[in-house]
């Protein structure tokens, strides 16, 4: 079992940063392909980055490309997003998954998730 609880959402000007954590409970997380996804008022939910377990591997969405970056301590059992050059756009509720299995980028293949993190971006 993993449990999720992610930080670091809130109101920022656009052109802005944030940092954005995920804590993980369990003794698996090192093993578990970590991902990042968002869902704004009115859409689906969107895969934004994630992150292999050994290797590190990372991929992100092209909305994002360029401007955010996923990293992981597994020291401290925790994923962070690193997000700069904040648009309105990226207005959403932030959650955190991880996959037990493929590390896709489809949020089918997430086993676990947090309850999310609000990060408003003002124009």
């Amino acid at each position: 079992q993993v449990q999720l609880v992610e930080s670091g959402g809130g109101l920022v000007q656009a052109g802005g940063s944030l940092r954005l954590s995920c804590a993980a409970t369990g003794r698996t997380f090192a093993s578990n392909t970590m991902g990042w996804f968002r869902q704004a008022p009115g859409k689906e939910r969107e895969f934004v980055a994630r992150i292999t377990p050994s290797t590190g591997s990372t991929a992100y969405s092209d909305s994002v490309k360029g401007r955010v970056t996923i990293s992981r301590d597994n020291a401290k059992n925790t994923v962070y997003l690193q997000m700069n050059s904040l648009k309105p756009e990226d207005t959403a509720v932030y959650y955190c998954a991880a996959s037990t299995g493929v590390p896709g980028v489809s949020a089918r293949w997430y086993d676990y998730w947090g309850q999310g993190t609000q990060v408003t971006v003002s124009s």
